[in-house]
Protein backbone atom coordinates (compact mmCIF):
# COMPACT_ATOMS: atom_id res chain seq x y z
CA UNK A 1 0.00 0.00 0.00
CA UNK A 2 1.35 3.37 -0.82
CA UNK A 3 2.38 5.98 2.02
CA UNK A 4 0.17 8.80 0.77
CA UNK A 5 0.06 12.46 2.06
CA UNK A 6 -3.19 11.89 3.96
CA UNK A 7 -1.32 8.51 5.38
CA UNK A 8 1.69 10.63 6.66
CA UNK A 9 -0.39 13.35 8.46
CA UNK A 10 -2.92 10.91 9.71
CA UNK A 11 0.06 9.31 11.40
CA UNK A 12 0.90 12.59 13.25
CA UNK A 13 0.22 14.22 16.74
CA UNK A 14 -0.40 17.31 15.52
CA UNK A 15 -1.58 18.90 12.57
CA UNK A 16 -0.47 22.75 11.50
CA UNK A 17 -3.53 24.50 9.54
CA UNK A 18 -2.84 27.11 7.41
CA UNK A 19 -5.95 29.69 7.29
CA UNK A 20 -6.20 33.42 5.83
CA UNK A 21 -7.65 36.55 6.85
CA UNK A 22 -9.21 38.74 4.70
CA UNK A 23 -6.27 40.49 4.01
CA UNK A 24 -4.28 37.34 2.67
CA UNK A 25 -1.96 36.82 5.36
CA UNK A 26 -1.76 33.10 6.42
CA UNK A 27 -2.18 31.90 10.17
CA UNK A 28 -0.55 28.79 11.12
CA UNK A 29 -2.24 27.28 14.29
CA UNK A 30 -1.87 24.00 15.57
CA UNK A 31 -4.66 21.42 16.24
CA UNK A 32 -5.40 17.64 17.10
CA UNK A 33 -6.71 15.75 14.13
CA UNK A 34 -8.10 12.51 13.72
CA UNK A 35 -8.06 10.36 10.54
CA UNK A 36 -11.69 9.71 9.27
CA UNK A 37 -11.87 8.04 6.01
CA UNK A 38 -10.38 10.07 3.24
CA UNK A 39 -10.49 13.03 5.61
CA UNK A 40 -8.38 14.87 8.31
CA UNK A 41 -11.25 15.50 11.43
CA UNK A 42 -10.00 18.49 13.67
CA UNK A 43 -11.73 19.73 17.13
CA UNK A 44 -11.65 23.18 18.03
CA UNK A 45 -13.39 25.62 19.78
CA UNK A 46 -16.79 27.28 17.79
CA UNK A 47 -15.44 30.65 17.95
CA UNK A 48 -12.37 30.64 17.41
CA UNK A 49 -10.49 32.70 14.88
CA UNK A 50 -9.59 29.86 12.57
CA UNK A 51 -13.33 28.93 12.32
CA UNK A 52 -14.22 31.99 11.47
CA UNK A 53 -11.41 32.57 8.61
CA UNK A 54 -12.23 28.86 7.30
CA UNK A 55 -15.55 29.96 7.10
CA UNK A 56 -14.80 32.77 5.09
CA UNK A 57 -12.13 31.09 2.63
CA UNK A 58 -12.00 27.72 2.67
CA UNK A 59 -8.62 26.89 1.18
CA UNK A 60 -5.98 25.76 3.78
CA UNK A 61 -2.46 24.48 3.97
CA UNK A 62 -2.03 21.78 6.30
CA UNK A 63 1.13 19.87 7.19
CA UNK A 64 2.70 17.90 9.98
CA UNK A 65 4.16 20.32 12.55
CA UNK A 66 5.36 19.82 16.67
CA UNK A 67 2.88 20.62 19.60
CA UNK A 68 4.58 24.01 19.33
CA UNK A 69 3.42 24.38 15.92
CA UNK A 70 6.80 23.92 14.31
CA UNK A 71 6.24 22.43 11.03
CA UNK A 72 8.07 18.78 10.94
CA UNK A 73 7.33 18.35 7.00
CA UNK A 74 5.67 19.49 3.83
CA UNK A 75 2.92 21.58 4.15
CA UNK A 76 -0.01 20.59 1.12
CA UNK A 77 -3.19 22.58 0.15
CA UNK A 78 -6.40 21.41 1.14
CA UNK A 79 -10.02 22.28 1.52
CA UNK A 80 -11.75 22.79 5.41
CA UNK A 81 -15.24 22.85 6.14
CA UNK A 82 -16.96 23.13 9.15
CA UNK A 83 -18.64 19.70 10.35
CA UNK A 84 -22.24 19.35 11.02
CA UNK A 85 -22.89 18.22 14.47
CA UNK A 86 -22.99 14.35 13.73
CA UNK A 87 -19.64 14.63 12.25
CA UNK A 88 -18.18 16.98 14.89
CA UNK A 89 -19.56 13.99 17.72
CA UNK A 90 -17.69 11.17 15.68
CA UNK A 91 -14.16 13.36 15.70
CA UNK A 92 -14.49 13.77 19.52
CA UNK A 93 -14.92 10.04 19.95
CA UNK A 94 -11.68 9.32 17.35
CA UNK A 95 -9.79 12.09 19.06
CA UNK A 96 -10.69 10.55 22.66
CA UNK A 97 -9.45 6.96 21.11
CA UNK A 98 -5.93 8.43 19.68
CA UNK A 99 -5.19 11.05 22.12
CA UNK A 100 -5.86 8.53 25.21
CA UNK A 101 -6.55 9.57 29.06
CA UNK A 102 -5.17 13.69 27.99
CA UNK A 103 -7.41 13.74 24.97
CA UNK A 104 -10.29 12.27 27.11
CA UNK A 105 -9.60 14.79 30.14
CA UNK A 106 -9.55 18.06 27.59
CA UNK A 107 -12.50 17.07 26.08
CA UNK A 108 -13.96 16.65 29.57
CA UNK A 109 -13.19 20.26 30.49
CA UNK A 110 -14.18 21.76 27.41
CA UNK A 111 -17.42 20.28 27.49
CA UNK A 112 -17.65 21.47 31.11
CA UNK A 113 -16.78 24.57 30.13
CA UNK A 114 -18.51 25.38 27.02
CA UNK A 115 -20.97 22.38 26.37
CA UNK A 116 -21.14 20.64 22.92
CA UNK A 117 -22.23 23.64 20.79
CA UNK A 118 -19.13 25.37 22.36
CA UNK A 119 -16.70 22.83 20.14
CA UNK A 120 -17.34 21.87 16.67
CA UNK A 121 -15.14 20.08 14.27
CA UNK A 122 -13.55 20.78 10.74
CA UNK A 123 -13.50 18.30 7.79
CA UNK A 124 -10.21 18.74 6.20
CA UNK A 125 -10.10 16.79 2.79
CA UNK A 126 -6.03 17.25 0.83
CA UNK A 127 -6.46 18.64 -3.16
Amino acid sequence: MADTALDRLAAGSYLLITSYRKDGSAVPTPVWMVRDGDTLGVWTAADSWKVKRIRRRADVLVGPCDVRGNPTGEAVPATATVADAATAERYRKLLARKYGLLGRVLLLGSRLRRGTAGTIGLTVVLA
